[in-house]
């Protein structure tokens, strides 16, 4: 299995107590704060070797902008079976609630959106294998840690997905510009999956003939749209707001 470096205090403690297979940690030298302490509690209860080192090789080792001091060398991410979704669902006792992502290209972007997902409880993101943002150290820093805790399964078809899972009793919901109703107008209840596009196209014209239902976020301002991970974000906490008011 390929590595990957998890860089930044929250990841590597998300990824610790998530049980991510890791081969070793290094550690900034210097007083430690008590996340970094944590950090190291944790290793010496798994038995994963901690090296102690300077900033500067920190500095030279990390991927992303800011470790804070720390850097765990793991496994790689595994994505996730779209059977994984239906059992994380049935574990909750909840109707499945799907998130599809058709080209995000940014891993700023998709990190930031498996951290909303995962806050929102959504069950499993669905991307497409090409011409998309994967699971990557980037992403995992982005998502806080998210991507511990939210399956991702990578498809070499979405439409065929969608089809697939309109057979297990998913209704679809695609996000566009021209869609028939205002998102808070539509009912977003049931077992339900969210799709919406990657920066530059949006949703590819097939997808969204596969789904059951266009929605449009309203723009008061002069701009026409909105980042994909803040799009995302409004529809998460809207779908997870008619939930709660047809749960009671």
């Amino acid at each position: 299995m390929a590595e990957e470096q998890i860089e930044g205090r929250n990841p590597v403690l998300e990824a610790l107590r998530a049980r991510h297979p890791m081969i070793k940690i290094y550690l900034q030298k210097g007083e430690l704060g008590k996340a970094l302490r944590d950090v190291v509690r944790m290793a010496s209860e798994r038995k994963i070797p901690v090296h102690y080192v300077e900033s500067h090789v920190l500095d030279r080792m990390a991927t992303t902008r800011n470790h804070q001091g720390v850097i765990a060398v793991a496994a790689g991410w595994e994505y996730a079976s779209l059977e994984t979704i239906f059992q994380k669902a049935e574990e909750r006792r909840e109707l499945p609630f799907v998130l599809m992502l058709d080209g995000v290209e940014d891993p700023q972007n998709l990190g930031s959106i498996i951290r909303t997902a995962e806050a929102t409880g959504v069950h499993g993101i669905i991307i497409p294998e090409r011409r998309a943002a994967g699971l990557s150290p980037t992403v995992s820093r982005a998502s806080a840690g998210a991507v511990e805790y939210v399956p991702v399964v990578r498809v070499t078809n979405l439409s065929r997905t969608i089809e697939e899972l309109k057979k297990r009793g998913l209704w679809f919901t695609v996000a566009e510009m021209d869609g028939e109703l205002e998102y808070d107008q539509a009912d977003l209840t049931g077992p339900i999956g969210l799709v919406l596009g990657g920066e530059g196209g949006g949703v590819s014209r097939l997808v969204a003939e596969h789904c059951d239902q266009k929605v449009r976020l309203p723009m008061w301002g002069k701009v026409n749209s909105l980042n994909v991970a803040v799009a995302t974000g409004v529809l998460l906490y809207e779908i997870r707001r008619q939930r709660k008011l047809k749960d009671g």
